[in-house]
């Protein structure tokens, strides 16, 4: 009995003595630097300007976050499918993707801090002018984002047609417009900013894809609670300050759509 009481008091004493563990949110501000993984061949939220700098919704996003820290931005491009591995490997601190409940098995997300809604984008000599004539073609969607898997799981409900996945959204706008697929579902704005820069001819929005809204998170590791605290409350910033609405007219344009899920909260 001495002997247990004597193992849990050294226990004790050394959890006593024993320094705290800091938080990434300490690590971030001692360092001086955010990392943020940031696509950038996704305008408006991240794509580079004449000068190949990082630009969009998301860099301003970043920066603002930095500035709110009081330490340095660093845009790290990283492409759909490596957000995750790239967090969990340290490169970054932060990044942001589609909330679902399977990646929330691995990273820490934030509420939402930007909502999609989905478009259907097509080949003109496709013949697709709709969302349900998109069954039995060709269709394609950067692999690992939310549109993508939608998309695939409609194929197969389908039970005719072919889904291919593409590493980038560059990769499939340029396959949209070379023919070799009849059309994709991507985030309206994805689809209005390729249609309208003119660097993929033939190609036309023609509808809405009837997918769920894609609400869309900043996340982090997941055991860094204080650092998640942090973020949530600035995504709250962002909003009650107009700051959210700013940038999504200048990036988008028009009325920002609301974050509040309904019956959820507000």
């Amino acid at each position: 009995m001495k002997t247990s009481v004597l193992a849990f008091g050294l226990v004790a004493a050394t959890a006593l003595t024993s320094p705290a563990h800091a938080d990434k949110l300490d690590d971030i501000i001692a360092s001086g630097t955010l990392r943020c993984a940031v696509v950038l061949d996704f305008p408006p939220m991240g794509s580079r300007d004449e000068n190949n700098e990082p630009i969009g919704f998301d860099v301003d996003y970043c920066n603002d976050l930095a500035r709110a820290l009081g330490v340095t931005a660093e845009i790290v491009e990283t492409p759909f499918p490596e957000r995750i591995p790239a967090l969990m490997s340290g490169r970054v601190d932060v990044a942001s993707t589609s909330d679902t409940l399977e990646r929330a098995k691995t990273v820490g997300m934030t509420v939402p801090y930007f909502a999609f809604e989905m478009a259907v984008t097509a080949n003109e000599k496709s013949g697709i002018k709709s969302f349900e004539d998109m069954k039995g073609k060709v269709v394609g969607a950067t692999a690992g984002t939310y549109e993508a898997i939608a998309l695939e799981n409609q194929v197969k409900a389908w039970g005719e047609g072919e889904f291919r996945p593409y590493q980038t959204q560059a990769d499939v706008f340029l396959a949209l417009s070379q023919g070799q697929l009849d059309a994709t579902v991507s985030t309206s704005t994805v689809a209005q900013s390729n249609v309208k820069g003119g660097k993929f001819p033939g190609i036309s929005v023609v509808d809405k894809a009837p997918f769920d809204i894609d609400y869309v998170a900043l996340f982090t590791n997941r055991e860094e609670y204080g650092f998640l605290n942090y973020l949530n409350l600035f995504v709250n910033q962002q909003v009650r300050t107009g700051r959210y609405a700013e940038l999504y007219e200048k990036w988008v344009g028009g009325e920002a759509p609301s974050l509040a899920v309904n019956g959820v909260y507000r």
